[in-house]
């Protein structure tokens, strides 16, 4: 990802929005991370995709085979035992 200082990123605002359609550019302030320029088709892209829900029936064999495969590196190992089946839903006081 191409980074630029926001000083740069300034004075050049056209060229930087050429360089977007390339890939993301991160910009910086004071040596930190301030922000990350994307293309408006990227953005869109990410939007539509943020908190999308797949249930379990539209995965393919091969994702929910990795899944299987998938390990989780921890000091305090788990499995799906430790999850209950349903856990029963509380009511508010006086409900």
């Amino acid at each position: 990802m191409a980074t630029v200082k926001s000083s740069e990123f300034q004075k050049n605002v056209g060229l930087w929005l050429d360089r977007i359609h390339e890939g993301p550019v991160r910009i910086s302030k004071y040596d930190r991370p301030a922000a990350v320029l994307v293309s408006a088709a990227q953005y869109d892209e990410l939007v539509s995709n943020f908190r999308k829900v797949t249930t379990p029936m539209q995965l393919t064999d091969v994702e929910v085979a990795m899944i299987r495969e998938a390990r989780v590196m921890s000091d305090n190992p788990f499995d799906l035992d430790d999850i209950p089946d349903f856990i029963e839903p509380r009511l508010p006081a006086g409900a």
